[in-house]
């Protein structure tokens, strides 16, 4: 063993290709030999299940806050603990983000909820032999958080939240799992519209050039970014015409056109805010190549959670107003009127 192995740094250069030049002349040119996160066969299945996901009215739940024995939501209203509350959903939705618990739950009769297997399928370089599939989960998510303040994020740590992200979306891929990719840049603090438009744009173009260095078949992934807001304690009151304009034309400087959907996060709005901001971005008389649509938690379940109280008796009422703010949030994504009968706004 080369004694100076052992000093390496653990990132090697990629093994090298040799060939002729276009022109045919004798001169030999070196190039970086990829290595792509998809095989062939994956290459067809993510993307599928990328559009499947972000299907036009459909988003996702997203129904992995963590685990704890009471909560108390930024609403003020007392709910049953997490792994309670997460049970009693059927969302008609493209996609939920689950925590890792939930796979593992029952409903109170007994049946697991979900149902974990999901049959089996074909194994992958073997002549028709099968193995059970991933646990009937199509797609992950990785979020990481930057904060804007007076000299914060760093640079460092945009390249670092990059760099995870790349590599987790990596080892997706490799597994046939659709990547989530949540850079989220929190709305904490008094930064104006044009701060935030400024940091986002920063971050997502940090992330995109992480996937390309790790190589990852965008056609097969999905974004989950933030808004672009004002803080949370920002003094001026801007439309939200203005922030989908700033949204969108952050998105259209980083966001190469080969991702598939975006699915944005509610960061700390409310039901409401969230449902008319999405709605705007997709009225925005820009170019946007992709499908752009909801990742909501908080912005789908507060008022079901409110109505709901843990208690069985109000269980249906509860699922009404998710169903309503669902259909809201849907008809947000597709352009649609947010008009629904009979229901409070």
């Amino acid at each position: 063993m080369d004694p100076d192995s052992a000093s390496a740094p653990e990132t090697e250069l990629l093994p090298a290709l040799s060939y002729a030049s276009p022109r045919g002349e004798g001169t030999d040119r070196q190039q970086a030999l990829p290595i792509p996160s998809a095989d062939p066969e994956q290459k067809k299945e993510l993307p599928d299940i990328a559009h499947r996901t972000v299907a036009p009215g459909k988003g996702i739940l997203a129904a992995d806050d963590p685990l704890a024995p009471r909560t108390r939501g930024r609403t003020g209203a007392p709910t049953a603990s997490c792994a309670d509350r997460r049970r009693p959903r059927q969302p008609r939705l493209g996609g939920v983000i689950l925590f890792h618990e939930t796979p593992h739950q029952k409903t109170d009769d007994g049946r697991p909820f979900p149902q974990v297997d999901k049959g089996v399928g074909p194994l992958a370089g073997t002549n028709g032999e099968t193995t059970p599939p991933r646990g009937g989960a199509d797609f992950a998510k990785w979020r990481c958080v930057l904060k804007i303040g007076e000299h914060t994020p760093s640079a460092l740590a945009i390249m670092e939240s990059a760099n995870v992200l790349a590599r987790y979306a990596s080892i997706c891929q490799q597994n046939g799992i659709v990547p989530i990719v949540e850079p989220e840049v929190l709305p904490d603090g008094d930064h104006d519209l044009k701060r935030c438009q400024y940091v986002t744009e920063k971050v997502l173009a940090a992330v995109y050039k992480a996937l390309s260095d790790r190589h990852t078949y965008l056609e097969g992934t999905l974004l989950k970014p933030n808004m672009v807001t004002p803080g949370q304690a920002c003094t001026h009151k801007y439309s939200h015409e203005e922030i989908a304009m700033a949204t969108v034309t952050a998105l259209r400087s980083t966001v190469p056109p080969a991702v598939t959907g975006i699915t944005f996060l509610s960061g700390g709005q409310s039901e409401e805010e969230a449902s008319i901001n999405l709605n705007a971005i997709n009225k925005c008389p820009l170019l946007k190549p992709w499908a752009l649509t909801f990742s909501y938690g908080r912005a789908l379940q507060a008022s079901a959670l409110k109505t709901w109280g843990g208690k069985k008796e109000n269980l249906k009422a509860a699922q009404e107003e998710y169903i309503k703010r669902a259909l809201w949030s849907g008809r947000g994504s597709a352009s649609q009127s947010l008009f629904i009968s009979k229901h409070a706004y």
